[in-house]
């Protein structure tokens, strides 16, 4: 196996970051995953870790018993390098507010930046996710062939969970988070990815630039990966993808887990499907970026940003501090994030009437070719997610799946 691309030069290392807390059934799996890869230029760094408080609860004595068994089972590995950090056995778990998986990842992470070479690879992933052979030797040659990509959001797609309720949750949330993808690079939007923990990546050289992960109970993929951005571009296409599991989680505030225990009870308001207007807003006002390096014009964004920023003029600042458009225009985009389009969307959407369903709808027919939505199958005059067949929301999944892997190749050809 050779470890070169095509062009001949010499690919990173990798070192493979991987939380766990109460992992000891799926864990075997992911070892498996990674004893099978073809690329051997890798070390795995687990860090085991819980709260110490936990020691003394009855109510967590199943996820001490089952942070004690995958300690052994790593200790005990053989087919590969493993490197253990221990913050779950008494004595050594987390204390205070030091916890949850934004501390686990950065704690792994900061370890990995300490002893790495700036070219090597950090390739974060979870427990609970699978993937090709050919993963590993896939995100080494995607960055060995783009020199200047500081990070990667690899493409997704959530495995079929058996129980059918959880089926039907992944497969709305995953409607969520594509619809957002799509729009976000319908305009042009620099903060385009999907932030999964078990699906990201980066060099050692952006991750101490930007100075490490900041630590958060939950969240902490898409702050890193927005603080990457800044700092560089991030690869959104990958030739291979990953396979994470579709489970109900409650161990962080907000990601796939916790969307869809609220899911589960109809709430579905925390991840709307948002209007193709509000991001035509954003859109038109990322066009003017080059006018307002001369004049701030009036749009509904800035009027959103002056109230946020308590500014009255949002751009101001910007062009007393910058002395030429391409600074300036770099500026405009960092004040104008991910966050804070994020933050835009959500304040618009909570006054537009329409359903989520018929944004969808109206949405998909206008950006793509209606005669391919309308043969989904589905009754659209009366589709509702509250009510639709798993085989309709997986329809559209399977739709907008197709669509983002195409906007994402595209992206590399760019």
């Amino acid at each position: 196996m050779t470890n070169s691309p095509d062009d001949g030069s010499a690919l990173p290392f990798i070192y493979v970051a991987v939380p766990a807390m109460d992992e000891a059934e799926l864990l075997p799996r992911l070892l498996e995953c990674i004893a099978l890869q073809g690329y051997r230029s890798f070390k795995l760094v687990v860090c085991v870790n819980q709260p110490e408080a936990w020691h003394c609860d009855p109510q967590k004595s199943s996820i001490c018993q089952s942070n004690a068994a995958t300690l052994q089972l790593l200790h005990g590995w053989n087919k590969f390098q493993v490197e253990v950090i221990d913050r779950s056995s008494p004595g050594a778990g987390w204390v205070a507010k030091r916890h949850g998986v934004g501390w686990a990842r950065k704690t792994i992470m900061d370890k990995i930046a300490r002893e790495a070479a700036p070219g090597d690879i950090i390739l974060s992933l979870d427990a609970d996710t699978v993937f090709s052979p050919n993963y590993f030797l896939s995100v080494a040659t995607a960055f060995s062939r783009n020199p200047d990509a500081v990070a990667m959001a690899v493409p997704y797609f959530h495995r079929k969970p058996d129980d059918l309720v959880a089926y039907r949750a992944i497969l709305r949330y995953e409607i969520y988070m594509r619809h957002y993808l799509l729009n976000m690079i319908r305009i042009g939007s620099p903060y385009t990815f999907s932030a999964l923990g078990s699906a990201l990546a980066c060099t050692v050289r952006a991750y101490k630039t930007i100075g490490g992960m900041s630590p958060k109970i939950s969240g902490e993929d898409f702050y890193f990966l927005q603080k990457l951005r800044k700092y560089g571009p991030v690869l959104i296409w990958n030739d291979e993808h990953v396979y994470p599991e579709a489970r109900f989680s409650d161990r962080v505030f907000f990601g796939t887990g916790p969307a869809m225990i609220k899911g589960d009870t109809g709430d579905w308001t925390s991840y709307p499907i948002y209007s193709a207007k509000s991001f035509n807003e954003i859109m038109e006002t990322m066009l003017l970026f080059p006018v307002f390096y001369f004049k701030t014009l009036k749009t509904k964004v800035n009027r959103f940003l002056a109230k946020f920023f308590a500014e009255k003029d949002p751009w101001k600042p910007l062009r007393e501090n910058h002395a030429d458009l391409d600074h300036f225009m770099r500026a405009c985009h960092e004040k104008l994030d991910g966050l804070r389009i994020l933050q835009y969307l959500k304040a618009e959407n909570s006054r537009d009437l329409k359903s989520d369903e018929q944004r969808l709808y109206e949405w998909m027919v206008e950006y793509y070719d209606a005669k391919e939505v309308n043969e989904l199958n589905i009754n659209w005059k009366k589709f509702s997610f509250a009510y639709a067949s798993a085989e309709e929301l997986e329809a559209i999944r399977t739709f907008l799946f197709a669509k983002e892997m195409e906007a994402r190749f595209n992206s590399a050809l760019e």
